[in-house]
């Protein structure tokens, strides 16, 4: 599983970074409108293309609230909701992958 979400995120690295923030993605806007300082198109596109490979629209709009509100990530991982127990894994491998190709 780990090796198809690498192969995907590579394609997906290959492709355009985003230009614009009204064409950007929903964890990309996210990104860019945090107040983190790291913060820039670059890596905030690249986030995002690492996102459209590894998490569904529904996880992507659920995660870029963590953003926002790093706490609501601090809620779902420690849920004991099933759906939640399985969105953070989704999300866990996206982390892991940003984080390899976007560093």
């Amino acid at each position: 599983m780990k090796k198809i979400i690498l192969a995907m995120a590579l394609i997906a690295l290959s492709l355009p970074a985003t230009v614009e923030i009204a064409g950007a993605g929903t964890i990309e806007r996210a990104c860019l409108k945090s107040d983190r300082k790291e913060a820039n198109r670059s890596l905030c596109g690249c986030i995002q293309r690492v996102a459209d490979v590894t998490l569904t629209s529904r996880d992507q709009r659920q995660a870029s609230k963590f953003f926002k509100d790093p706490n609501k990530a601090q809620e779902v991982r420690q849920s004991n909701n099933r759906s939640n127990e399985n969105f953070w894994k989704r999300y866990k491998a996206f982390g892991e992958s940003a984080s390899m190709f976007c560093s």
